[in-house]
């Protein structure tokens, strides 16, 4: 009977293997077909930085103040202003592994949901940035404010909230990514004289990337203990940015 049994189941591993074979190999012939697609945006973008550096050598020609002269000057206060302001605002904006870890962990989203939630955020993100940009060009830099304002409402509703209430709270978390990667780049342009802007921004992503690790792990650590902990953590750190962007904004 031993050797039948061995030999029933070596047949069973070998249909096994044949079927993961089937599928590696379906996969390999896709690969093979389509993945050259995902290779064409990246060729397209270094192609256009390839024309823009031809057409654009120096850059810094096409300002209106094309002939500044290349002096050591200091960063005005309102530049470390909102460095402040942008490090409260990136330690209390959750991360999304925090979200979808929480949507999984208490079954808020099913899982094969999550992706689609990130999807609606960042469309919601790319869809805020127009309006946002032209609000920021009629009514100054104070539209910040609104903005921020709404992404600090997103910890409730992706935390505490129904299923329908975490899909708001992620529009509402893309709004204030929108915020982020465009309002304070035109904020800080503003303030940071041409010859300082590569260090400025560097500075600014340093500081922005330890505050979000710093907030980011502090969320983790109280969501151990209570996730009401980190929903007020959230809000609290995201509104108290506000008033230093506005004082910020005051001093532009």
């Amino acid at each position: 009977m031993a050797p039948c049994g061995w030999i029933g189941s070596r047949r069973t591993h070998r249909q096994s293997d044949q079927k993961t074979s089937g599928g590696s190999d379906a996969l390999a012939r896709w690969a093979l077909n389509w993945g050259w697609l995902g290779l064409r945006p990246k060729r397209l973008c270094l192609g256009i930085l390839v024309v823009a550096r031809l057409l654009y050598p120096r850059p810094h020609e096409l300002e209106e103040a094309a002939g500044h002269a290349f002096v050591t000057t200091n960063l005005a206060a309102p530049y470390w202003i909102y460095l402040g302001a942008g490090a409260l605002i990136a330690a209390g904006l959750a991360d999304f592994a925090l979200i979808g870890f929480h949507f999984h962990k208490a079954n808020t989203v099913p899982t094969n949901l999550i992706p689609v939630f990130y999807a609606v955020a960042m469309g919601s993100s790319a869809l805020a940035s127009i309006p946002l940009g032209r609000l920021f060009d009629r009514f100054g830099a104070n539209i910040a404010l609104l903005a921020f304002f709404i992404s600090a409402g997103s910890a409730p509703f992706v935390f505490l909230g129904t299923p329908v209430f975490a899909l708001i709270g992620m529009i509402l978390w893309g709004v204030g990514m929108s915020a982020q990667g465009s309002l304070f780049q035109a904020m800080l342009t503003g303030v940071i004289p041409p010859e300082k802007r590569s260090t400025a921004f560097g500075l600014f992503d340093t500081g922005y990337g330890i505050a979000w690790f710093l907030g980011s792990a502090a969320m983790g650590l109280l969501y151990e203990k209570s996730i009401l902990a980190v929903v007020v953590f959230s809000v609290v750190l995201q509104l108290a940015a506000l008033p230093i962007l506005f004082v910020a904004n005051k001093k532009r």
